[in-house]
């Protein structure tokens, strides 16, 4: 049984208001988690208030408890579980949300940009080459949703820099050889497109130091 109740359960709010119904269905076949989720972060989803959990702590649920629940509900799990505290927990179902142009999913997939582990990032630069296509389902979903949320998406640009810069830079001497940068490239795209100005970059210039940033 999940470990918490629904009324002001801080994974109901992960999403807009409306889908509360399904993310209680979504919990309900969720293992209770050991810790309470943690860092969330806050945004708006078309104008609705949700925060996207930094880490949430429940084992994963039996096939057979996925498989109860509706292709919608299925979406809303991966989406939570894309914010797991075991990295190959988190690239394995977020792999399975990167193709969505859900605006409620569109904030997992911004925030997991944020991450440290490469390969997550290798997920997210493939799942949305398109993001650089005019007129595309994904440019237009997650352009929307960084132009509603600068800050969110301001704290995105900073972790990908810093984590870089603390741990790739032996691997990747420059910033743009960086699977981030381009995941950062197509997101600032998609938001310039929307917002009809090109979009802050926080990327740093060639040879720039970064100390700050560790």
């Amino acid at each position: 049984m999940h470990l918490f109740s629904s009324d002001g359960d801080p994974l109901v709010n992960a999403f807009p208001a409306e889908l509360s119904e399904e993310v209680a269905a979504v919990l309900a076949v969720m293992p209770a988690a050991r810790l309470r989720p943690a860092d969330p972060l806050p945004a708006v989803v078309e104008g609705r208030p949700v925060a996207v959990p930094g880490r949430i702590y429940h084992d994963e649920p039996p096939a057979e408890a996925l498989a109860s629940l509706s292709a919608r509900q299925r979406q809303l799990l991966h989406c939570l579980y894309s914010r797991h505290h075991d990295g190959r927990v988190r690239q394995r179902h977020l792999a399975e949300v990167v193709g969505s142009v859900e605006p409620w999913a569109v904030p997992f997939v911004v925030r997991s940009a944020g991450e440290y582990v490469v390969e997550i990032l290798v997920v997210i630069r493939d799942g949305l080459r398109d993001l650089a296509v005019p007129g595309s389902d994904h440019q237009l979903a997650y352009g929307r949703f960084i132009v509603d949320n600068p800050a969110f998406f301001a704290r995105v640009q900073r972790q990908v820099v810093s984590y870089w810069n603390c741990y790739y830079r032996s691997t990747h001497a420059s910033f743009r050889g960086y699977p981030g940068c381009t995941v950062l490239e197509l997101l600032r795209s998609a938001a310039s497109d929307r917002a009809g100005r090109r979009w802050p970059s926080l990327a740093p210039a060639a040879g720039a130091r970064l100390d700050g940033f560790c």
